[in-house]
Parts: structure tokens; sequence; C-alpha cells
């Protein structure tokens, strides 16, 4: 029974990988506090303000993600490490270096279109 419930876990997070990386994901990205560094994140990463990462509600661990600000064209890839709570009305948070990266860290947060990456 663990394995039937295990397998159809994997087949769940394939297809909302595939379905996000074949139709792009769009909506507003926020960046992490500072508060954060040094501490865990929900994959047992060290969070690292420096580094590009990022938190995702389904994305599995590890999975690339192009995140290309709309309102200027700009893009960076992050490896997803984190997960955001569900309520959380943004589709993706990152951190400071990929904010400024994608040129947002002024306004606290932008419009982005995600695409994961093979």
């Amino acid at each position: 029974m663990k394995i039937v419930t295990l397998l159809v876990a994997l087949a769940t997070i394939v297809t909302v990988s595939l379905a996000i990386a074949q139709t792009g994901e769009e909506g507003v990205a926020n960046f992490y506090s500072d508060k954060f560094e040094g501490k865990k994140t929900a994959s047992g990463e060290v969070y690292d303000k420096n580094a590009l990462t990022a938190s995702h509600k389904k994305l599995p661990y590890g999975t690339k993600v192009k995140v290309t600000n709309v309102d200027n064209g700009k893009s960076v890839v992050v490896t997803v490490n984190d997960r955001m709570a569900a309520s959380n009305p943004a589709v993706i948070d990152v951190t400071r270096h990929a904010a400024e990266e994608l040129g947002f860290v002024k306004s606290g947060k932008a419009k982005v279109k995600l695409e994961v990456q093979k």
C-alpha cells in the first residue's frame, strides 16, 4: 500500500511539473527577508540570500526554474529548495540575489513568468 501511495504522489508531482513547464505559470514573485539568512529551508539546505534559490508551493526540490520579470524582461534561473505556504498569494519567493538580477528589490515584488528548465 505504501508503494502505491508513493507512486501516486510521484505521478502527481510529475504531472504538475509538466503542466507548468508546458504552459508557464504567471503571477507575483516576492523575495525572502534577510531575517531568514542562515536558517534551514524545508529541503534542509541553509538559506543564503546570495544564492539563486527559491520557494515554490508544488515543484519538487532541485527543480530549476527560469523566472522572467514581465515588466523588464530580465530573467534568472533559480533552484527550488524551499516550500511556500499554500495561503501565500505569490507564485514564487526568490532570494535577494535573484530579486536583484530581476530588478525588483526596491518594490519587493514583481509580475513574473515561470518556466521549468529541463
